[in-house]
């Protein structure tokens, strides 16, 4: 009788050796199984990780009474790995039989289809949603339990058609430092955002992926650390000096343009009330009181209190007979068309001064000088608001008492710009 093939093998289970900046990564590592055989060595990777400290290297499996970071215990990750021991010996000794020297291929293929149909739900298994389909979770999630606006939905649809764009394979181990580093460069380069535009997308793709680690759609923490060096100047404060606003008030609206005089109505109130523009378009008449308005916030969900003065209570007092929709104060179109018809109206009026501004793409820095009418946007009015009152020597904290602020850090850079705008007229004093 002839002897039955014996194939010579070794299986070991080991930690992954990976390394960051050229040390070695200790924490949530993949396991491997690795199979040395007939000269030729194959290895799997297993479907659970753990961190180095909670490995044990002598014994080949998970300390006894510990867990990973989806809180599987040690029982649990070490029957598995027997199980797949057991399993890779069994197709050994199948090949064995039928006197068969497999191939790398060989093994893996008939490993791979096993595995898939006798392992209990683990890891990687229990989630079969695509990164698009848990996108789309993330979004619908986190849209109600946060009560997300319009816009907000917005920026996450436009981020979800970026990354797409991308990569439209993507997946969560795409999201590696150099990962990371090629979707940046993609933003700058072929969609031509500006570093402070990416910084922004950087804060919502990190949204994303840590909720997603959470919920144990993936174990990829490269972006935790992840902090790219984008240079971004302060941004240019726009607003409306108060012989602008004279300006814009004084100018006579052609017949065939009437359409800009309610936007020029609506701005004008935020101008002198610090309202939002999404809180002049929620504002209703029962917000109205004898002598201010009473609201809570749209975005911040702030109550509160803000006195009306000549310009705003003549404003209301123009529409208080004008039927709007829903019991509307004021007739706020779309900020879209806003934006659109106040440039417009501020280039007629002659609100051109130069405006300079600086900015980064990735490492160049570019200037620009620009009207004023271009850079003109419903939040200008806000901003107006806020400048003005500085100069016109109101109190800080009386100011944020109206706009909802905070703390004073938010206020600063208004005050800069104040302090700015003072310097400059008293420097008229030395042409008299």
């Amino acid at each position: 009788i002839a002897e039955r093939m014996n194939i010579k093998r070794n299986i070991i289970f080991a930690l992954e050796g990976r390394k960051k900046n050229g040390v070695a990564i200790t924490e949530n590592v993949p396991i491997r199984m690795r199979v040395n055989y007939s000269g030729q060595r194959i290895e799997f990777t297993m479907p659970y990780r753990i961190d180095a400290a909670k490995w044990d290297a002598t014994k080949q499996r998970v300390k006894n009474g510990c867990t990973n970071k989806l809180k599987v215990p040690a029982s649990e990750i070490n029957a598995e790995l027997t199980r797949s021991y057991t399993l890779i010996q069994d197709i050994f000794k199948e090949f064995e039989l039928q006197e068969l020297m497999p191939t790398t291929e060989q093994l893996k293929g008939v490993y791979t289809s096993r595995s898939k149909v006798e392992a209990p739900k683990t890891e990687e298994l229990i989630h079969q949603k695509t990164f698009w389909e848990i996108y789309d979770e993330f979004t619908e999630e986190n849209g109600k339990l946060n009560d997300w606006t319009k816009a907000t939905f917005e920026k996450f649809a436009a981020q979800r058609n970026h990354l797409h764009d991308f990569n439209p394979n993507i997946s969560f181990d795409d999201f590696t430092e150099e990962g990371l580093n090629d979707y940046l460069e993609f933003l700058g380069h072929q969609l031509k955002m500006r570093n402070s535009t990416i910084s922004k997308q950087v804060g919502f793709l990190k949204w994303f992926l840590r909720w997603s680690m959470k919920k144990g759609y993936h174990q990829n923490a490269a972006f935790e650390t992840y902090k790219p060096k984008l240079k971004n100047p302060d941004k240019a404060i726009i607003f409306l000096t108060r012989k602008e606003q004279e300006q814009l008030r004084d100018y006579q609206i052609p017949g065939s343009k009437q359409y800009l005089e309610r936007v020029r109505d609506v701005f004008s109130f935020c101008c002198f009330t610090g309202l939002r523009y999404s809180d002049a378009y929620n504002l209703r008449r029962s917000d109205i009181k004898d002598d201010h308005i009473d609201i809570t916030t749209i975005k911040t969900t702030d109550h509160l209190k803000i006195e009306l003065n000549k310009h705003s209570r003549s404003i209301l007092d123009k529409y208080k007979d004008v039927p709007f929709k829903n019991d509307k104060a004021l007739p706020v179109i779309s900020n879209q068309r806003m934006n659109e018809y106040l440039k417009e109206l501020c280039e007629l009026a002659g609100i051109d001064s130069p405006v300079h501004i600086t900015y980064y793409r990735g490492q160049q820095r570019i200037d620009e000088t620009r009207p004023k009418y271009e850079l003109m946007g419903t939040h200008a009015a806000r901003r107006t608001f806020i400048c003005n009152a500085i100069l016109l020597g109101i109190p800080a904290n009386v100011i944020m008492k109206w706009t909802g602020h905070s703390d004073y850090k938010a206020m600063k850079p208004y005050i800069d710009v104040a302090d700015e705008t003072k310097a400059s007229a008293m420097s008229k004093f030395d042409l008299m």
